[in-house]
This record gives structure tokens, C-alpha cells and sequence, in this order.
């Protein structure tokens, strides 16, 4: 669903691929029917209503993107996706329109009146992206994703800057920004809700480096035959340092760390001259975490109250008070 307040608008896509249009009443006891649009060919998975341009966004499960023209109700294009998109984001501004999408990746096309043009295509996550969150003054996209990471893509930047964030022991289920005061919230299927301080220099997590022996103490690892061989030691199992990547045995990287201005708000593996280099700062949170007790499915951020409002598949919905994280 996708409503608009201003106009009182709600867009419904529905399970045979059409959107159902409705306008509310002032006191909102009655829905009046406005139109349908005959969206796709399957089931909606997203549908996103644009008052500046009066169009109406949908994605479906017949792995098309389409825009319609909310006033006369006329397709204005569509794009095919590789996979089933599960996220839809717009900017206004540029009309640029990010969809995130089952097999992981994030897809933005370029809309006109009535073409769109592709502009890139980029994927971090391990597993499908199930949210997306745009933030239009910062120019940073949010993606979440099944494998319980969000990464932060600094679209304005055009450098290709992309910072994870690990903070659930589940799949991410939904986002949602608060922009006056640069927090992120993240919702999962553990019932955790995290509030992401943005407003910090964050920090790229590195590349993993590949090596046939341990960067530390040079002992090999077990496919690494012909030093096994020459040294007669017993190849060891290769791990990776969160901090500088390089790839270390177990002995060498036995330290467990923190690193939250790279996202790493639980302890992850570091090699053993990386836990000594961080520091009491460096081990700072820079989020904090509260549990719902349900797991969430949906978010809606009211942003002039602080108000979240989530609801989970217990079938039960909660409002909380977010002033007190949130400010």
C-alpha cells in the first residue's frame, strides 16, 4: 500500500496485479473507489504514489517495474528486472528510481514522461534486498537485506562509497530515516529495532585479501600443499581481520572487537595487532538497540511526532515512542 496524506490517496496493489485507487474521507470512515490500474501481469510487491508528478510506481512479482499517470490512469512505461523486486524507491528531484530485488541486487533507471533509461546496476548484499530508504537531502540510498547486513550507498558522492552496517541476527525487514537528525532505523525479523547515528565519519569496511599462507606468521594454509610439504607443517584454516582484511590463521586472530564506525556493533574476528591498534573511542557504539518483542514485517516513521509504528506477523501492531532515541 501506498497512501499520501495530503491528498488522502491510498494506491492498493493486489494479489491478481492490480492497483486499486481510493480516496478517504476527512474523518476517515469511508473509501471511495477512484480507479484501477492494470499493473501486471501477477501479484504487486510494491507500489509507490508520486504527488509532484502524479504517477503511480509498482513492481510486481511478473518481474516488471511500471509508472501509470495518476490522472488519466495510462501506462507510461515499464523496465524488466532480473528478479523479483522486494524495494522501490523515488527521488523527485532527479526522478531517479532505485529498486532492490530478490537476487541481491539494486537497479537505478532514469524516468521520463514516457521511457526510462538504465543507469547502473550494483549489488553488496549476500542475500535479497527486502528494504530500501532514500534519503534525498544527503543523496544516500539504505538498502537492508536477508543477510541481516544494511549497506549505505553514497549515491551524490559518485565515488562508489558503500558502508555496511551490522546490527541484527536476522534478515532485515524494514528502514526508515529520520532526516532531521540523520538516524536510521532498522527493524528485523529478531524483533530488534536499531537506531543508526549517520551523523559520524563511517568507514569502509576493507577488501578481503587472498593469500596462500597467513599474513601474520606465514604459516600455510591447508590447500597450500607445496609449503606444507616444504615447511612439514599441517595447513591451518583461513580467516579474515575485519579491520585491515588480510587474511590470518586462527592463532593469529584469536581477538574479538567492535567496530562500530565500520558498522561492526557486534564483536567480530581481528588479528591480534589490530585488537591491540583500536582504541576505548573506536570501541564507542554508534547505535543503539531495542527489542520489540515481535517479529516486524512493517515500518511507518512519523517523523513530526516521533511516533514508529510497526506491526509483526504475531498479528499484532505497536506504536512506540521514539523522542527519547530519536532527538
Amino acid at each position: 500500500m501506498s497512501f499520501n496524506p495530503e491528498t488522502r490517496r491510498l494506491s492498493i496493489g493486489l494479489d491478481n496485479g492490480t492497483i486499486s485507487e481510493f480516496i478517504l474521507s476527512e474523518d476517515y470512515n469511508k473509501m471511495t473507489s477512484v480507479k484501477n490500474y492494470q499493473a501486471h501481469q501477477s501479484r504487486v510487491t510494491m507500489v509507490l504514489f508520486v504527488l509532484e508528478l502524479e504517477w503511480v510506481l509498482s513492481t510486481g512479482q511478473d518481474k516488471q517495474f511500471a509508472w501509470h499517470c495518476s490522472e488519466s490512469g495510462q501506462r507510461l512505461g515499464g523496465y524488466r528486472t532480473s528478479a523479483v523486486a522486494s524495494g522501490l524507491q523515488f527521488d523527485v528531484e532527479t526522478r531517479h528510481v532505485f529498486i532492490g530485488d530478490h537476487s541481491g541486487q539494486v537497479t537505478i533507471l532514469k524516468l521520463e514522461q514516457e521511457n526510462c533509461m538504465l543507469v547502473t546496476s550494483f549489488r553488496g548484499h549476500t542475500g535479497g534486498v527486502t528494504a530500501l530508504c532514500w534519503d534525498p537531502v544527503q543523496r544516500v540510498l539504505f538498502s537492508g537485506s536477508s543477510d541481516h547486513s544494511v549497506i549505505m550507498w553514497d549515491i551524490g558522492g559518485r565515488k562508489g562509497t558503500a558502508i555496511e552496517l551490522q546490527g541484527h541476527n536476522d534478515k532485515v525487514q524494514a528502514l526508515s530515516y529520520a532526516q532531521h537528525t540523520r538516524q536510521l532505523i532498522s527493524c528485523g525479523g529478531d524483533g530488534g529495532i536499531v537506531v543508526w547515528n549517520m551523523d559520524v565519519e563511517r568507514q569502509e569496511t576493507p577488501e578481503w585479501l587472498d593469500s596462500d599462507s597467513c599474513q601474520k606468521c606465514d604459516q600455510p594454509f591447508f590447500w597450500n600443499f607445496k609449503q606444507m610439504w616444504d615447511s612439514k607443517k599441517i595447513g591451518l584454516r583461513q580467516h579474515h581481520c575485519r579491520k585491515c582484511g588480510k587474511a590470518v590463521c586462527g592463532k593469529c586472530s584469536s581477538k574479538r572487537s567492535s567496530i562500530p564506525l565500520m558498522g561492526f556493533e557486534f564483536e567480530v574476528r581481528v588479528c591480534d595487532s589490530c585488537h591491540e591498534a583500536i582504541t576505548d573511542e573506536e570501541r564507542a557504539p554508534t547505535a543503539t538497540f531495542h527489542d520489540s518483542k515481535h517479529n516486524i514485517v512493517h515500518v511507518h516513521f512519523d517523523a513530526t511526532r516521533g511516533w514508529l509504528l510497526t506491526s509483526g506477523t504475531d498479528k499484532v501492531i505497536k506504536l512506540w515512542d521514539m523522542t527519547p532515541v530519536v532527538s
